[in-house]
């Protein structure tokens, strides 16, 4: 089966992604690699700020885009937020409310194209009623998220069943607007161990305790968004552009190569080249 095309922009970014503006300053004398390699994407890829968006919304947004592409979970979330948001028939004065309270046949319906919809609906009406049993309302869940101590925050994500440590730190990122947080997607943690920024064994956790001890806390959000832009244009997990020509990457005097072989046209997981 063909790969879904990604779209042109992360849904995270630009300016239908919720946030605020700020600028992306890159330093003069980057104190780590990893510092540099944000520093040099940042300037490529940067689109936006981060927090902003309703804590709830942002977490249906992110189980909506897990196991599968923008292009496909953009349209799902736009259904649903039509059919149970503010102006939704089923709208029910708050979007954990309208969830809560959803017939899970309708949810999976109308989430239809962001795939695996039988097993999102059931984790977007648990956490629903998740929400509201601790919270109260989406509202109060907001402001928990974006006031709250980060790390109890993210204790209390982590504990909801169907989240796991990506959809936390971009809970975070994207709503509470956390400095030093930078969740480590599929893209993220390919490249940061192919770059040598991680272990070349390294899971999702230690990859991203080691992208955010060396990555300022203001350039973590930017660089994980531009991680993966990259990740999209050059980086690719089966053909990165450094495979037929080193100097199509722009990257290419800051990364390691890890599993890249260019003599003999393979590319592996860095796991595996580590063995």
């Amino acid at each position: 089966m063909a790969e879904e095309q990604e779209p042109a922009e992360n849904i995270s970014g630009g300016p239908d992604g919720g946030g605020t503006e700020s600028a992306f300053e890159p330093s003069p004398d980057p104190a780590t690699r990893a510092e540099a390699v944000v520093d040099r994407l940042g300037a490529r890829y940067w689109q936006k700020a981060y927090g902003g968006q309703d804590a709830f919304e942002c977490l249906v947004r992110t189980v909506l885009s897990q196991n599968t592409s923008d292009k496909a979970s953009q349209p799902a979330h736009d259904s649903l937020m039509t059919r149970y948001g503010p102006d939704g028939p089923a709208w029910a004065g708050d979007l954990a409310a309208s969830l809560a309270d959803a017939s899970q046949d309708d949810l999976a319906e109308t989430i239809a194209s962001a795939g695996l919809y039988n097993q999102k609906s059931e984790t977007l009406i648990r956490l629903a009623d998740r929400v509201l049993e601790g919270h109260g309302s989406a509202d109060a869940f907001d402001a928990f998220v974006r006031d709250g101590d980060p790390g109890e925050v993210r204790s209390a994500l982590l504990d909801m069943k169907g989240v796991g440590p990506k959809t936390a730190d971009c809970v975070l990122l994207f709503s509470g607007g956390r400095g030093g947080v930078f969740p480590v997607d599929t893209h993220v943690h390919r490249i940061a161990r192919r770059m040598g920024l991680a272990p070349a064994d390294a899971d999702h956790e230690a990859v991203r305790e080691h992208l955010e001890r060396d990555v300022p806390p203001a350039k973590c959000g930017f660089g994980h968004t531009a991680m993966i832009q990259f990740g999209r244009d050059f980086c690719t997990a089966r053909k990165p552009a450094c495979l037929d020509d080193p100097e199509a990457c722009p990257m290419a005097d800051l990364c390691d190569q890890v599993g890249v072989y260019p003599e003999s046209g393979e590319v592996v997981d860095p796991g595996e080249a580590a063995d």
